[in-house]
């Protein structure tokens, strides 16, 4: 079951300011070569450019809770970023990161061994600190829209990862 998802598109103003330099390069080539003077080279260099931009922003952050089934209680919860796969019992402590500790945790303050899912157009995500003292991993970062509410969803899925379990009966009420 997934309890939060989002996904890392490219902004809105990216579409026409690449179709529009797609169509310069275009353009420029066409300039240069008589053979490249075709409808076809704009329409390869606008493909080119959408498949770029849909690549780009392929990216996908999901909490996936485990499944709701009695028959399978022991389905782990995992954060899922793009291909990468964390289990919650790996994570120590989850904290929003603005633009500007961003900056500062990208930059000055980074740790060659993390794991970065980082968008340049995206001010915010979350810092992820491992529990494993033996993983090489010290942290992850991933770019968030929504970074207080990718906290909360992780923090809220962990709690409940380490809620005890239901007896199997009910107990007497005396």
């Amino acid at each position: 079951m997934t309890s939060y998802s989002e996904r890392l598109t490219v902004p809105w103003w990216a579409w026409p300011a690449s179709l529009a330099a797609a169509a310069m390069l275009a353009a420029e080539l066409a300039i240069g070569a008589m053979a490249l003077r075709q409808p076809l080279t704009f329409v390869v260099a606008g493909l080119v450019i959408i498949a770029g931009l849909l690549a780009v922003g392929r990216i996908r952050i999901r909490l996936e809770t485990g499944t709701p089934d009695p028959a399978a209680p022991d389905a782990a919860a995992v954060l899922r970023v793009d291909d990468a796969n964390l289990p919650l019992t790996a994570i120590a402590a989850v904290t929003p990161i603005d633009p500007t500790e961003r900056r500062d945790l990208l930059g000055v303050y980074a740790d060659p061994l993390a794991f970065v899912i980082q968008r340049p157009w995206i001010g915010g995500g979350v810092r992820i600190d491992l529990a494993d003292p033996d993983d090489p991993t010290p942290y992850w970062f991933v770019s968030s829209r929504h970074p207080d509410r990718l906290a909360a969803a992780i923090e809220q899925a962990r709690a409940g990862a380490t809620r005890p379990p239901a007896p199997d009966r009910p107990l007497s009420s005396g």
